[in-house]
């Protein structure tokens, strides 16, 4: 964290510089990759995904006696599911209102 805010400190101390020169600052390079929003959600949909299918997995197991799942790892991993989904359902719905929000802003 010392080094990124160093860095930042760096950056606006530069901009400053140049802007006192009458010049347009460089851009800032970014020393960590930055994914970008549609790929971070697509990782979480695909994790939401395989908690659900290993939830039904387990379930479907337990339900024809096999004996290496117990009934607690079955719920547990069910519960897991849920939060997840519930955690992405709520995600799309402040998405949705953020959008009805920027469309809703006079131009």
């Amino acid at each position: 964290m010392k080094i990124a805010g160093n860095q930042l400190l760096l950056h606006e101390l530069r901009a400053m510089a140049a802007a006192a020169a009458n010049q347009k600052p460089e851009a800032a390079k970014s020393t960590t990759p930055v994914g970008q929003f549609g790929d971070l959600m697509g990782k979480a949909l695909d994790n939401v995904n395989q908690l659900q299918m290993q939830s039904s997995d387990l379930q479907r197991r337990v339900e024809m006696g096999d004996k290496s799942v117990s009934l607690v790892q079955a719920m547990i991993a069910s519960q897991k599911a849920s939060v997840a989904f519930q955690a992405t359902v709520q995600v799309r719905n402040r998405l949705v209102s953020a959008y009805q929000d920027i469309m809703n802003m006079p131009i």
